[in-house]
């Protein structure tokens, strides 16, 4: 340490995983933090109790169970009594928006998902580090937006002939649309947009249920994904009530064949633009997601081949088109993607977004959600 520098950020690190926590200290070692590892809720209270530290980064399940983060959030509780305590950065892979807002009010003041981003990671750190921020006085929905921006994918596994990207504009503080990108495996892209119903805080805890039981049974990279789908769909009918459901679309992209296997469940159909100028929709395939206990669900396939551009997009959409451009909104978005196929993936979500500008207030409509993808 050169004279005169400030001593190096200290760091308590807590996960009951030794593979995790090694990773962690190689990472924040490159970064110049200096870090102390534990693997109990007992340990990290006698060491915040005995030692100064800049930061805690935790896990918030050990050993009670896998998924509830009851633990942590119990910890948080206790850290927040200490004198002068902390900032503490929570980390899970089960994500919530539910469970973090509830961890950022017992004084967390961030919130990582597992995988992390290391990049993202560092800067979270080196932020709330500088910021010492506490929990008091802050908006829940605030929180919640904070949350659920995390919630959206932070990796984009490279693929060597698709190029794709996403957006989501919220109408209001959090939304009920959702999209993902999953690295299923080696040349295995899925690509995922739904639609939970409603608007506002009710909708963002759906659309968080929804992913993360989606993200849970897709880590073994599923090849029958209409069993993925029935298996979906009795998880969120038992855990929502009745009138709750969402539409989907659910894509596997498979990067040497250049397929893409799907199931559209009651959404709205996405546009394929081939590279000659002709157009494909891709029709729905199974029932919406929750609705009913039976459900019917088979899977389609198409190719995209070098040119050939799919947009998906959500109602939120169309419905603002329609109503402000003086045609079917479908019409005017096969429009826009048509004026703009020779240009990149970014390229073509700047042109819907500027498409959608004026057309109405963020209290009178409905999210806009678009993944946009192009075969290179």
């Amino acid at each position: 340490m050169a004279p005169g520098s400030p001593p190096p950020a200290r760091v308590l690190l807590a996960d009951d995983q030794p593979d995790v926590l090694l990773a962690l200290r190689l990472l924040l070692k490159g970064e110049g933090f200096q870090t102390e590892a534990v693997t109990s809720p007992s340990e990290i209270l006698r060491a915040a109790a005995a030692n100064r530290y800049d930061l805690i980064l935790m896990d918030l399940n050990y050993t009670r169970d896998t998924t509830s983060g009851a633990e942590g959030l119990d910890l948080l509780t206790q850290l927040k009594s200490f004198p002068d305590p902390p900032p503490a950065v929570v980390m899970t892979a089960w994500s919530s928006i539910d469970l973090a807002v509830e961890a950022m009010r017992r004084g967390a003041v961030d919130f990582v998902t597992k995988p992390w981003d290391n990049a993202r990671l560092v800067s979270t750190l080196h932020k709330n580090i500088s910021l010492r921020q506490g929990s008091s006085g802050r908006d829940e929905l605030a929180i919640a937006k904070k949350v659920q921006g995390k919630l959206f994918p932070q990796v984009m596994p490279s693929l060597k002939t698709l190029e794709y990207a996403g957006m989501c504009v919220e109408a209001g503080s959090v939304g009920g649309d959702y999209y993902d990108f999953l690295n299923l495996s080696r040349g295995r892209l899925g690509l995922v947009l739904a639609d939970v119903c409603g608007k506002g805080m009710a909708a963002a805890l759906l659309m968080a249920n929804l992913q993360a039981t989606l993200r849970s049974h897709c880590q073994s990279a599923p090849e029958d994904w209409a069993a993925v789908m029935h298996s979906v769909n009795t998880l969120f009918y038992e855990s929502t009530a009745p009138e709750h459901f969402a539409t989907a679309f659910i894509a596997d992209y498979n990067d040497d064949l250049r397929t893409l296997q799907y199931i559209n469940c009651g959404h709205n159909p996405p546009v394929v633009l081939r590279a000659d100028g002709t157009l494909e929709r891709l029709n729905p395939t199974a029932l919406v997601v929750g609705a009913f206990r039976r459900f019917t669900c088979r899977t389609a396939q198409t190719r995209l081949g070098a040119g050939d551009w799919v947009v998906m997009f959500s109602d939120g959409i169309v419905e603002a088109q329609s109503e402000y451009s003086g045609m079917y909104g479908e019409e005017r978005l096969v429009e826009v993607v048509r004026r703009n196929a020779g240009g990149t993936v970014q390229g073509m979500l700047g042109a819907v977004r500027e498409s959608l500008d004026g057309f109405a207030s963020p209290a009178g409509r409905d999210d806009w959600t678009l993944l946009a993808a192009r075969g290179m």
